[in-house]
C-alpha cells in the first residue's frame, strides 16, 4: 500500500493507494491543530487504518516546496523531506504543491463534478489554468505535452492585488496600512474575507464584529449585514479578475477551474455574483477571455486523485 496525505492549513487528509490503482480508499479528514506535526499525525491515521506495510507515499503540501525543510505558509508544520521519509519508514516519500496535486486531478475529474460558470468552450492542446481560496490562495496550471500534461508548481497567490473600482482601491488602500505589499491572498482567502470585512467597516464607520470566515460569508448571502454584503460581492469580483489573469498569462484556453473551501459553498450565490462579469472585463483581450469557460470544482478530495497520478508520473 501507498500512503497519500494532503496537507492544508486547517485539515489533513489521509488516504491509502492500493498497488496498481489510481483511487484512493480509506480516507480521513484530521485537523492539523490536533497534531504537534506531520509525523504524529500519520501515526494517528494509520493505526486507525489497522497499520498498513507502506512503501511509498505522496503529499501535497500549502506552501512552496524549494528544499529539503518544508514549512507550511499558514500553519506551525514544519519537516524536514529526508528525515520524516526515514523516520516514517518509507522507501520514497513525493512531496509537492497542493495546488500542484489538485490541478494533476482535473483530467480525471467526471462531468458531474464540476460546474460551469458562464459561456465558454475549451480549446484542446492549450494549458488549464487553477486557483481556489482556502485558508489561502493557492494557484496552478496544466501545460500540455503530447498525451500527457505538466503541473506548474508556483505561488500565484502571492502576486500583488490589482484593484478595479474605488471601493477596491479604498480596501486596498486600508490593507497596504496594514501589510504594505497586499498580495491577492490577503483578500482572496478565509482570513481575507475577514478582512475586507473590517477594511469595509472603517471605511464606512461601522463597528466590526469579531466575525469567522463562515460568518462573514453567511451573513453576506442573506444580506443581513451591510459590510459582509459587500465584502462577499467585491471577494467574487476581485476572483473574476485573478482568474482572468491567469488565462492571459498561461494562455489558458482550455479552461480555468476554481476550487478551495469557499466558493464551491457558495453554490448559487456564486454563479449569480460578479466573478464571470469581471472575469470578461479585460479591456482590449475582453473577447479574448469571454471565449474562455470557468468551472467550480466541486468533487470530494480531488487532491488525493492528484497525489495518485503524481506517483504514477514517477513510476513512469
Amino acid at each position: 500500500m501507498r500512503l497519500l496525505a494532503d496537507i492544508g492549513g486547517t485539515n489533513v487528509r489521509f488516504a491509502l493507494l492500493p498497488p496498481d490503482s489510481l483511487q484512493p480508499c480509506d480516507e480521513l479528514n484530521l485537523q492539523c491543530a490536533d497534531f504537534r506535526g506531520l509525523e504524529e499525525a500519520v501515526d494517528h491515521y494509520l493505526e486507525q487504518v489497522g497499520r498498513p506495510a507502506i512503501s511509498d507515499a505522496a503529499m501535497d503540501v500549502a506552501t512552496a516546496v524549494t528544499g529539503d525543510l518544508v514549512k507550511l505558509t499558514n500553519s506551525p508544520w514544519a519537516f524536514s523531506i529526508d528525515q520524516s521519509r526515514r523516520r516514517l519508514g518509507l522507501r520514497r516519500l513525493l512531496i509537492i504543491n497542493d495546488f500542484t496535486a489538485l490541478a494533476l486531478s482535473l483530467p480525471v475529474l467526471r462531468p458531474d463534478e464540476v460546474k460551469q460558470i458562464g459561456r465558454g468552450e475549451s480549446i484542446d492542446g492549450t494549458p488549464i489554468g487553477l486557483l481556489g481560496a482556502g485558508t489561502g490562495l493557492g494557484v496552478s496550471a496544466l501545460i500540455p505535452n503530447g498525451k500527457n500534461w505538466i503541473p506548474i508548481q508556483g505561488e500565484g497567490g502571492h502576486v500583488a492585488f490589482s484593484p478595479m473600482n474605488e471601493i477596491e482601491d479604498a480596501v486596498l488602500q486600508v490593507l497596504r496600512g496594514r501589510f504594505g505589499h497586499v498580495s491577492a491572498e490577503r483578500l482572496l482567502s478565509g482570513p481575507g474575507l475577514v478582512r475586507i470585512y473590517r477594511a469595509l467597516c472603517e471605511i464606512h464607520h461601522a463597528l466590526p464584529q469579531t466575525y469567522t470566515p463562515e460568518q462573514v460569508s453567511l451573513l453576506g448571502q442573506t444580506d443581513q449585514d451591510p459590510q459582509c454584503a459587500q465584502a462577499l460581492h467585491l471577494f467574487c469580483g476581485a476572483l473574476g479578475t485573478a482568474a482572468a489573469n491567469l488565462v492571459v498569462t498561461l494562455g489558458a484556453r482550455a479552461g480555468v477551474y476554481v476550487g478551495g473551501g469557499i466558493v464551491p459553498k457558495l453554490g448559487e450565490y456564486f454563479e449569480r455574483s460578479e466573478f464571470r462579469q469581471r472575469f470578461e472585463h479585460k479591456g482590449r483581450f475582453s473577447t479574448y477571455v469571454a471565449q474562455v469557460p470557468t468551472y467550480v470544482i466541486h468533487a470530494e478530495t480531488p487532491a488525493l486523485r492528484g497525489l495518485a497520478m503524481a506517483l504514477a508520473q514517477a513510476d513512469a
